[in-house]
């Protein structure tokens, strides 16, 4: 397989010579000490297709994904690639047979530039080992054309990784995995951080690829997506791979009762409304950052407020703001008292808790244990000597509370599955009881049962009185959850929709910039 890189009016990739790919994985077991990862992990995928993996978090779905890219090894079973049995003993093994992901936790280096990250480990060469600098500039170029008209003027191949916003650096994997020319391309969750437009061109890009022969495996919690770009879908449960289904004649009821137990379907997606307070818990006027242009609102005791709106809008700085993480102009009040939040801490102390968007970058401490991260706001309430027993003890209330997945409170962080450490992040705050709680989306690659846990913990929060602000990439989830959604365009409000106007018209519309009859502008 090669790769041509044609520069006209639209830059476009174009793979020939490609072979016919045919992986089968076949009874697949990995199991990590007592704690079974995957029991009987089974799947085929062929030249030309896009196949849907899907499945609860903790059933096994990135287990198999490492095993198919060489990052785990399998205990059992085997894969066979175009009819011979193959055994990855790396990522690089293989790459060099084509098979590329493209991760959900972002494996960029935040100090390098775009071209640097892209073609880290197989840069074009000169005699001597010398880098080719001007080829690797100019095919990175062509490579970040592929989404041209979707970022802002930053991405750029000389940018540093760290000065990109979250949806660009993840543009960059997507480009860093097609730098190496996959016939088999894994994408995991590659469009939960993507805006519309991002995510409409990854699309068209897929369609492309898959009339031009690739394969790919494509891993997506939205229902939505799936249906649009895959032909098959996998479904594993408990480590196990339950069924296999074209989607053409499977609807997605069918597909959630085969992701969860048998008669939890019901109880995982009901929802209830409860009454607003009157009480007015929380006030801002004119709040200003250097993406807010002077944003009002309130939030109610024992109310859940959404933030809506296209992704980059404000909404993550209306919650930053809030918590005292980013420089901002304007008026908070709590409880008719106005406040004045420098650093996080002291929100902290006045009973405001956070949970960031990108919970590997933000929300844990990856390589520190379970317990460390639980506790991570809460340690100076355990004295010096530390009481460990006491905060052991906790810890593990919350993890029952929340049905985290795990083995021990000891293991680190990384090894939980996405769903269960969503939770952790969840979990750490709950443990200081907080009174409002800012939540930048917080089910972001996170499946239907962990999805449905935290709506319920959500309802039982709002129920004792605890005041709820949620930025969520998903509308329905949005519209489902809040009792008001404030929707943001270009830093400003653009509406307020509640009761009939809680609609998903009523918010396309308004993200879209349109002015109704709601418009607070």
């Amino acid at each position: 397989m090669g790769l041509i890189v044609v520069c006209m009016d639209v830059v476009r990739l174009v793979y020939y010579s490609m072979g016919k790919l045919s992986l089968s994985a076949q009874g697949l077991v990995k199991r990590y000490g007592g704690v079974t990862a995957l029991a009987n992990g089974s799947l085929t995928v062929r030249s030309g297709e896009v196949l849907a993996l899907m499945g609860a978090n903790g059933s096994g779905k990135s287990t198999l994904s490492k095993i198919i890219t060489g990052a785990v090894a399998p205990d059992k079973g085997q894969l066979v690639l175009n009819g011979q049995a193959v055994r990855f003993t790396s990522p690089l093994a293989a790459r060099r047979h084509g098979i590329v992901e493209v991760f959900q936790e972002l494996s960029l280096i935040p100090d390098m530039t775009v071209a640097e990250n892209i073609w880290l480990a197989h840069e074009p060469l000169l005699a001597l080992s010398m880098i080719r600098r001007r080829e690797v500039q100019s095919r990175t170029r062509d490579l970040l054309n592929l989404f041209a008209g979707t970022v802002s003027d930053l991405l750029q191949p000389e940018t540093l990784v760290a000065a990109l916003s979250s949806d660009e650096r993840q543009i960059v994997e997507i480009l860093k995995a097609l730098s190496h020319q996959p016939e088999l391309l894994i994408l995991d969750e590659a469009t939960a951080s993507l805006d519309k437009r991002q995510v409409e061109r990854l699309f068209e890009l897929i369609g492309q690829w898959k009339a031009q022969g690739m394969a790919l495996i494509f891993v997506s919690h939205r229902m939505q997506e799936i249906f649009r770009v895959c032909e098959r879908a996998t479904v594993l449960r408990n480590g196990l791979t339950v069924d296999s289904r074209e989607l053409a004649t499977t609807s997605e009821s069918e597909l959630v009762s085969l992701m969860v137990e048998q008669g939890a379907v019901e109880r995982y997606t009901k929802q209830t409304q409860e009454t607003l307070s009157s009480g007015v818990r929380v006030e801002v006027q004119d709040l200003r950052t250097k993406v807010l242009r002077g944003v009002s609102l309130q939030v109610h005791e024992g109310e859940i407020v959404g933030l809506g709106g296209l992704r980059g809008q404000g909404q993550s700085d209306v919650l930053q703001a809030l918590f005292g993480a980013i420089p901002k102009t304007g008026t908070i009040t709590l409880e008719g008292k106005p406040v004045r939040f420098t650093h996080p801490s002291q929100a902290m102390r006045a009973g405001l808790a956070y949970v960031p968007g990108d919970r590997g970058q933000e929300g844990l401490l990856p390589v520190r244990s379970i317990l460390e991260n639980l506790q991570l706001p809460s340690w100076a309430h355990y004295g010096l000597p530390l009481n460990m027993r006491g905060a052991s003890q906790e810890a593990s209330e919350i993890t029952q509370r929340l049905g985290i997945v795990m083995a021990s409170l000891q293991d680190p962080v990384r090894s939980l599955s996405g769903g269960n450490a969503q939770k952790v992040v969840l979990g750490k705050w709950l443990l200081r009881e907080p009174r409002i709680l800012l939540l930048d989306d917080p089910t972001k690659g996170v499946d239907v049962k962990a999805k449905s846990e935290i709506y319920q913990l959500l309802a039982e929060l709002r129920a004792q009185g605890a005041s709820i602000v949620i930025y969520s990439s998903e509308d329905e989830e949005l519209l489902g959850l809040s009792d008001r959604v404030f929707v943001l365009h270009d830093g400003l409000i653009r509406a307020e929709l509640s009761g009939e106007t809680l609609t998903r018209t009523e918010l396309v519309a308004a993200s879209l910039g349109s002015a109704g009859k709601d418009s607070r502008v």
